[in-house]
């Protein structure tokens, strides 16, 4: 198969980590008026709704949905339900600075998933690129100087965040092994990805309701409902779920798992730049050293 990185697929695989930064933000600033499983299991259950009409085609007798429910089922508890809920958990304790830096270790974990469980070894190239790219991360947090990683504190909220990591890493992997049910567009079928996503997400959004349940179990569940949160509800089931979901399965089908981790090192780099343009404050000359950084490890690897 023919992984060449294309600008058209570079592109694809810039959105999401875009649109995932601005997650990790509105994760982080609804955390005291939404429970994290009950936020997952909304945003879900909105994104469901979303693609219902657009990938009806897989709800038809014979499509698919039942007979490979097996991979659908486990596509949707490690992309939908997992992860975003050890993501949102993070984010009760952690920064999304921090919760972004612990995702920066993708692309490791990536290399060894793919190595140890689907039969990929990591090439030379590839762990060079993983180098410059996390190195570019650490340079945003550092914020130019390095000495400040020695401040840099560790919560719960980052192990989480951790196992969040290596379960997005499955399910990448997971998702290339997919292509052969729904793996390209293909002229004529326009819902064909709409499709594929929503076999995923209605597992997942049943994974995500048995996570929730287990949370209203233990503690009093409540939410503050405002047009602040509904705001928030709309934009992390629209972006960061639907469109980022339809970009990153588009992107590493093109390209593979492992060129696309090193692109969701991006993330933190958004992220620093949004919490400054909450701030009011101007990219800093280590802001494009670190752009250049990561997108240097990205073009080195996927060469």
């Amino acid at each position: 198969m023919n992984r060449t990185l294309t600008a058209s697929t570079a592109l694809l695989l810039t959105v999401p980590p875009l649109l995932w930064a601005g997650n990790a933000i509105v994760g982080r600033l609804v955390r005291d008026a939404v429970p994290p499983m009950t936020l997952n299991l909304l945003r879900w259950s909105i994104a469901l709704l979303i693609l219902l009409p657009l990938g009806r085609a897989m709800l038809r007798p014979g499509s698919g949905l039942w007979q490979h429910w097996r991979r659908y089922s486990l596509l949707g508890l490690l992309g939908v339900g997992l992860y975003n809920s050890l993501q949102y958990l993070a984010l009760q304790t952690s920064t999304p600075i921090n919760v972004t830096l612990v995702a920066a270790g993708m692309p490791v974990w990536m290399l060894l998933v793919g190595g140890l469980f689907f039969g990929m070894p990591a090439r030379p190239r590839q762990l060079v690129g993983a180098a410059l790219s996390i190195a570019g991360v650490l340079l945003v947090l550092s914020r130019g100087e390095w000495r400040q990683l020695a401040a840099l504190r560790l919560v719960a909220g980052d192990g989480y965040m951790i196992l969040a990591t290596i379960c997005w890493s499955f399910y990448s992997w997971l998702l290339l092994q997919s292509g052969k049910l729904h793996s390209r567009d293909r002229p004529g079928v326009r819902a064909d990805w709409a499709a594929f996503l929503l076999a995923q997400v209605i597992y997942g959004v049943l994974w995500s309701g048995a996570l929730a349940g287990i949370e209203w179990s233990v503690r009093d569940v409540h939410i503050d409902w405002s047009w602040q949160v509904v705001a928030a509800l709309l934009f992390v089931a629209i972006g960061p779920a639907v469109i980022a979901m339809r970009c990153w399965g588009a992107g590493v089908q093109r390209a593979g798992p492992t060129v696309g981790a090193f692109f969701t090192n991006l993330t933190p780099l958004f992220a620093a730049l949004m919490s400054s343009a909450f701030l009011g404050e101007l990219p800093q000359l280590y802001h494009i050293a670190a752009f250049a950084l990561i997108v240097g490890g990205i073009a080195w690897a996927s060469r």
